[in-house]
């Protein structure tokens, strides 16, 4: 004998397919590549918003003409990566290292670099309007700002606040 339920169990039912329906589409959630050792990656191109690269090992790596906005690169080892045209807007840059990296047109624009570390860094042309920056990196990137970012059109010199 059939057991017969009740019309709102129907409904129940109903509005658990529908549901599930909606929640079972694919999260495209951004990339977490926190901790790892990524040594000459190539990113170069790519679409990274809100991607997560604390404390990763990115010596080498390439993410030249990459959409990074709003990702995290909190303590990320940067030496001589190459961000060259890169959306850097929103990003988390705090404790950093950026030893020989190339900055060439790269937008910063309102990232967090407050305890970033910046050395021997080629900046030409990079927009960092509204990024807090401690004294001392300001002093260094201040010593080899030039140029104007080709996206914004801002000269990195008085993005900065160079005198």
């Amino acid at each position: 004998m059939a057991r017969r339920h009740s019309p709102v169990w129907g409904l129940l039912c109903a509005l658990c397919l529908l549901l599930s329906g909606v929640f079972a589409q694919p999260a495209y959630a951004a990339m977490d590549v926190a901790k790892q050792v990524l040594i000459g990656a190539d990113f170069s191109g790519q679409e990274l918003r809100g991607a997560t690269f604390n404390l990763t090992n990115l010596r080498d790596a390439t993410f030249a003409g990459s959409d990074l906005q709003g990702a995290s690169l909190f303590g990320a080892k940067l030496q001589d990566a190459d961000l060259s045209n890169t959306n850097l807007k929103e990003a988390t840059l705090d404790s950093a290292i950026f030893d020989g990296t190339n900055l060439t047109n790269a937008v910063l624009e309102d990232a967090f670099a407050f305890n970033t570390k910046f050395k021997n860094v080629v900046i030409e042309g990079a927009d960092f309007t509204n990024v807090p920056l401690r004294a001392d990196a300001l002093k260094t990137l201040c010593a080899s700002a030039h140029g104007s970012n080709s996206v914004t059109g801002r000269s990195t010199r008085d993005t900065l606040g160079c005198s």
